[in-house]
């Protein structure tokens, strides 16, 4: 294989991506990120961070993102009002953070730790025994020891790669979300469920809240918003300051999460549904196991660290997700009402404890990593 440019290319600079460079720099491997948009991005998403996606940035430097903390989660009824379940957290609160500010703590924490840059896409990936090649457009064949594909739920890098998953007899599921400037109104991540679709409400400021949808049949954001007539009529006249922005089709899967020596994180690893806002702790998750097997040299090591970090959110996930489309909907508020300590338990497994610490590098690695970030600084 032809010198190095790095020893981690990062396929995609979305939080996922962006947490790998960040462990790898922190682990003393040079790291270049390929990525086609300049700048902070934006992204539909519920905006909510769980107490185990804090902890996952704090263990990347990132103490603190601008939002407003919430302590727990309140389900409802779409329309009975007395239908209401509240849960907190046990021990740490989450955090509402726009898409944009969680996106632009990662870029400036990426960048101090030395993480180089390339705009562009990966179109082709190109393997040998002791080294990866992205290729494309912009990238030019660029070369590492290991390729990380963050590169979002419809990863074009899984896909040239044979990787996409059969998924059979699933609904689509999609999403939308925006924003209205008005005074948070709990201090919760509201959820409303109607027979098909759910609400979720973030305080993501404190005169900012998101409201987000989830739903299987296609539909306009205010036609949305009719089926939930408790969340409309608490928004009031409140201003709409963002445009609705969408996402989907959420479920996806992979054949594997290794394959040589690329390596899957975040949504390209396989995706479920957000129902449980666990997205961001996800793909924290997973590139913390990605670069552990990377600094160990270990690649096939990752499965496990894959299955580690995402057994729980696929068992919650997926057993909450057959509820919601099963007969028993309708009583997911009462029970959670009615039964106190299993709307506790859901919110325990939801805090999470973040991922594992990334190992400490060696001065000789941490040494060589500033030598080869330099080499491939001075190469741009």
């Amino acid at each position: 294989m032809s010198p190095l440019d790095a020893d981690v290319i990062v396929a995609g600079g979305g939080p996922a991506g962006l947490a790998a460079a960040i462990g790898a720099a922190g682990a003393g491997r040079s790291v270049i990120v390929i990525e086609p948009r300049v700048g902070v991005i934006d992204k539909a998403c519920g905006e909510g961070l769980m107490p185990g996606a804090l902890a996952g940035l704090a263990a990347l430097g990132i103490d603190a993102v601008p939002g407003r903390d919430f302590r727990g989660i309140r389900y409802r009824d779409a329309v009975d009002p007395a239908a209401v379940a509240d849960g907190d957290f046990p021990h740490h609160p989450g955090r509402g953070v726009r898409r944009t500010a969680l996106h632009g703590a990662l870029l400036a924490r990426a960048r101090a730790v030395g993480v180089q840059w390339r705009e562009g896409r990966v179109t082709g990936v190109e393997q040998s025994g002791d080294g990866v090649r992205a290729l494309g457009p912009c990238a030019r064949g660029l070369a590492g020891r290991y390729l990380i594909a963050a590169d979002g739920l419809h990863s074009p890098v899984r896909r040239m790669l044979g990787l996409d998953g059969p998924i059979h007899g699933v609904a689509r599921r999609f999403g939308v979300r925006r924003h209205y400037r008005r005074t948070p109104w709990i201090d919760r991540v509201e959820v409303h469920w109607a027979a098909d679709c759910e609400a979720y409400v973030t305080p993501v400021a404190d005169d900012r809240v998101g409201v987000a949808f989830l739903f299987d049949r296609p539909g306009r954001f205010d036609a949305l918003m009719a089926r939930f007539p408790l969340l409309a009529e608490r928004l009031g006249d409140a201003d709409a300051v963002t445009a609705p922005r969408g996402a989907g089709p959420f479920r996806q899967r992979a054949k594997r999460v290794v394959d040589g020596r690329v390596l899957l994180v975040g949504d390209a690893a396989g995706y479920l549904d957000p129902l449980t806002g666990e997205g961001i702790a996800i793909g924290l998750g997973t590139a913390a196991a990605a670069i552990a097997a990377v600094v160990a040299d270990r690649p096939g090591r990752y499965r496990r660290g894959w299955r580690r970090a995402t057994r729980r959110y696929f068992a919650l996930t997926g057993g909450l997700l057959w509820i919601s489309r099963s007969r028993l909907r309708r009583l997911i508020v009462p029970v959670a009402r009615r039964l106190p300590v299993v709307f506790d338990t859901a919110l325990r497994l939801l805090g999470g404890r973040g991922p594992d610490a990334l190992p400490a590098p060696s001065a000789d690695q941490a040494s060589a990593g500033q030598r080869a970030s330099s080499q491939a600084s001075s190469a741009s």
